[in-house]
This record gives C-alpha cells, sequence and structure tokens, in this order.
C-alpha cells in the first residue's frame, strides 16, 4: 500500500507542477506591468494571506511553508528579488518543494520494495536525497538574486549616465527612465525592463522615489536604495535631481573602483590553495620522483651486498 500510495502522490504533484508551469507562458515582466496593484507592490496582510490561500491545503503544503505570517512574506519577497514575477510563482515553488520532497523519497521506497537495495537503505537515501534537493532548491533561489544584483550592479552607472544626460537636456526623470528603457535594452534588458515597470508605477500614480524605493525592494540593493533617498532627498527639498544623481554616479563608481581593488587583493589568497592541491604535488613528483628511484636502487644494492 505504501508504494502506490507513494507514486500516485508523486505523479499527482508533478501534474500539477506542469500544469502551473504551462499555465503561465507569459513574460514574467509582462505580467508584473500588468499586475502592478496588486499583491506583489505593498505586501501587506491581505496580501500576504491572499498568497497563502493559493497554495494547495494538504498537510505536506502546509509543512513546506513558513509557520508564521512573517516568514510567508519574506519568502514571497525573496521570490520577487530572484526574478519569479508571476502570480503563481509563490504556489509553484511550494509545489516543487512538495515534489522534491516526496520523489526521491518515493523512489528510495519504490527501490527497498522490489529489491534493488534493503528497505531501510531506501528510506534513508530517499529522505538524504530529499533533503538535500530542498537545500540545493534554497541555494539556487539565492543564486539567482545574487546574479540579478550583480548585473544590475553593472549596469546601473550607465544607466544613471542616460539618465543625467536626459534631465540636463530638459526632459523629465519620467521620460529619462523611458529613453533608458529603449536605449540600453539592447545591452542591459533586465534593467530595460525594471526601468519600464518604474515607469509604469509613475503613470499608476506613485512619486518617482516610491517608485525607485520599491525598484530596490525588488533587488534587496544597497546602492538602489541610496539611489532612492536621492531622489526622495531631492523631490522634498527641491533640489535639483541632475546634480544629486551626478554625485550619487561618481560615488558608485568610486565604490566599484574600490570593490574590484577587494576582489584582486582577495584573489592571491584564493588562488593560494589551487596552488598547493594541485601544482605544488605535481613539482614534487617531477623533482623527487628521479631521487627516489636512484634511492630505492641504493637500498636495494646495500641490501644485496649484506
Amino acid at each position: 500500500m505504501v508504494l502506490p500510495l507513494a507514486v500516485f502522490v508523486a505523479t499527482s504533484s508533478l501534474v500539477l507542477l506542469i500544469g502551473l508551469v504551462i499555465s503561465g507562458r507569459r513574460s514574467p515582466v509582462a505580467q508584473r506591468l500588468d499586475g502592478l496593484s496588486s499583491r506583489w507592490d505593498s505586501m501587506d496582510e491581505n496580501d500576504d494571506d491572499e498568497i497563502y490561500v493559493q497554495v494547495p491545503s494538504f498537510r505536506l503544503f502546509k509543512m513546506l511553508m513558513p509557520s508564521n505570517q512573517k516568514g510567508r512574506q519574506q519568502l514571497a519577497e525573496r521570490l520577487v528579488q530572484a526574478g519569479l514575477y508571476r502570480r503563481n510563482a509563490y504556489t509553484v515553488y511550494i509545489t516543487t518543494k512538495a515534489v522534491l520532497t516526496l520523489a526521491p523519497f518515493a523512489a528510495g521506497v519504490f527501490a527497498g520494495m522490489t529489491g534493488i537495495m534493503p528497505l531501510t537503505t531506501g528510506l534513508i537515501a530517499g529522505a538524504a536525497a530529499s533533503l538535500l534537493a530542498i537545500r540545493l532548491m534554497s541555494y539556487w533561489l539565492d543564486g539567482r538574486l545574487k546574479q540579478r544584483q550583480t548585473a544590475l550592479r553593472r549596469a546601473l552607472p550607465d544607466a544613471l549616465d542616460v539618465i543625467i544626460i536626459c534631465l540636463e537636456g530638459s526632459l523629465s526623470l519620467q521620460a529619462a527612465f523611458a529613453r533608458v528603457a529603449s536605449d540600453l535594452r539592447s545591452v542591459h534588458p533586465m534593467l530595460a525592463d525594471e526601468m519600464a515597470i518604474v515607469q509604469r508605477e509613475i503613470q499608476m500614480g506613485r512619486s518617482t522615489g516610491e517608485a525607485l524605493r520599491n525598484f530596490a525592494q525588488r533587488f534587496d540593493l544597497e546602492e538602489l536604495r541610496s539611489m532612492a533617498s536621492v531622489v526622495l532627498q531631492a523631490e522634498r527639498f527641491g533640489s535639483s535631481i541632475a546634480r544629486a544623481l551626478r554625485t550619487h554616479a561618481d560615488g558608485l563608481r568610486e565604490r566599484r573602483m574600490f570593490f574590484a581593488e577587494e576582489m584582486a587583493q582577495k584573489a592571491s589568497v584564493k588562488i593560494l590553495f589551487p596552488t598547493l592541491v594541485c601544482i605544488f604535488p605535481t613539482l614534487f613528483i617531477v623533482i623527487l620522483g628521479p631521487a627516489s628511484f636512484d634511492l630505492l636502487q641504493a637500498l636495494a644494492g646495500l641490501n644485496s651486498n649484506r
């Protein structure tokens, strides 16, 4: 009874996952632009409850979800920061987590029931594989976030240059964002898509500083937070936004130069361990190999003389 039940649950979860993925074929950015007034922009209690309702009400799904409301909200924010903007991203993530929990365990049970390996070994191996798959999924989510942050950190100085040129040419900040979204699309497509989202939020009635603050929340990037603060202060006190952004761009370039110098200093330390593990043993073999053969022959000659 255990094996058919496990196979049924794993198959049903896999079919549900495939259906959810197929149902959301539209671009995540396009869905983000269509649903800017939805729960992802406010992240309050009602929105979190709505996200929670979308998840199937199975005990396994509830076990894989964070137990409290704060944890569920943090997970939803992590999904947005990783670029998963679809409305059903939370459901797909939890469903995939359930499939990765059940499938290895079911495979272990199947291997134990069919005699491929002992049942106890199969259960232990399946449980270990399930835990490893869940951890790898979390690492994958963090990897997507870091990849997006790195790409945006490299593209932000170019975007600021275009924005400053547009502002000094008597364009508004919203028109500057539109120019960035169109001119830098071939070089930095992700930044262009995010600027289109910022522009749409401004069209919906948000201030420029609030739209940039939401932009910073979607990436959890300190450079974007400081940029949003600069624009908010310029709007509040009526100062020149172009001058403030130019100062901010110079600071970003200095920070990027310091970061490059830091990585260069770390490289000498990081290369030490591959050198010790890969190069030094080879050198020892090449240098000491012939001498060891001569030493063995000399020892053999001494033993024969005795």
